[in-house]
């Protein structure tokens, strides 16, 4: 079984966060990025327990991003993966799940697993978008994952309790809290990160459809209004003229 992890590189959620140009672009400078949480803590670390126990035989990671973010994929080789491929280019969403799964149907890939999200846009759709390129099953927010010949059997969180659920390879899957233990990568994987083969590959075509029309931060914490509980009015007008549904 080879195994094709898709990952990110993201700000580290102790960065100072600025826009520029009109506050249209994600200002860079001085930022410090990491390996997506859910791809490494989830994603890559239940790849690598796979092939560890013998059930893959091979772990590859791709990421779509510029030279610049190489240190990321890197510091997943020095987790264990065995190659990496990074896809030059940049673009929303859709580019890139449509850059992987280019990537993916050429190369035979029988399980992709994905973190559930990245932290910086939290939009949980690019294993969705992989599997309908490559017209494979795809199970969301999976916690446990484990896989005999060709049938993977997964866990998810429902209202109420888990559910299991069985696929046939190939297959795709988000990878939520649960499928795996956070890994420190050792000094042997650190040096060994160091000559592991990284293939780039040129992007295919641009196709970008979400255009960004200006960033802005939030408007953070606020205080918190104390009512006292015996007076119910003040609170059902609070409710009525401050409260806001988010």
């Amino acid at each position: 079984m080879k195994i094709l992890v898709p990952i990110s590189n993201v700000p580290d959620t102790t960065s100072k966060i600025s826009f520029a140009n009109n506050d249209t672009e994600f200002n860079k400078s001085g930022i410090t990025f990491i390996l997506n949480p859910y791809d490494e803590w989830y994603a890559l670390v239940r790849a690598m327990e796979l092939k560890e126990s013998g059930k893959a035989e091979k772990v590859t990671l791709i990421h779509v991003g510029l030279a610049d973010s190489e240190p990321t994929i890197r510091k997943g080789f020095a987790l264990g993966a065995d190659d990496g491929v990074r896809i030059d280019g940049e673009g929303d969403a859709y580019f890139v799940a449509e850059q992987v799964s280019n990537y993916a149907k050429e190369n035979g890939y029988d399980l992709i697993m994905a973190g559930k999200e990245t932290i910086n846009y939290n939009g949980s759709s690019v294993g969705a978008l992989i599997a309908g390129f490559l017209d494979y099953p795809f199970v969301s927010l999976a916690t446990k994952l484990d896989v005999e010949g060709t049938t993977a059997t997964l866990e998810q969180d429902i209202d109420g309790g888990t559910q299991i659920v069985e696929a046939q390879l190939p297959l795709v899957i988000s990878c939520a809290k649960g499928m795996a233990e956070q890994r420190i990568p050792n000094m042997k994987g650190i040096m060994a990160a160091r000559t592991k083969p990284l293939t780039i590959v040129a992007a295919g075509q641009n196709n970008n459809f979400t255009n960004v029309k200006s960033f802005a931060l939030s408007a953070g914490r606020t205080t918190c209004k104390m009512i006292d509980e015996n007076n119910m009015d003040e609170l059902v007008q609070l409710l009525h003229t401050e409260a806001k549904v988010i």
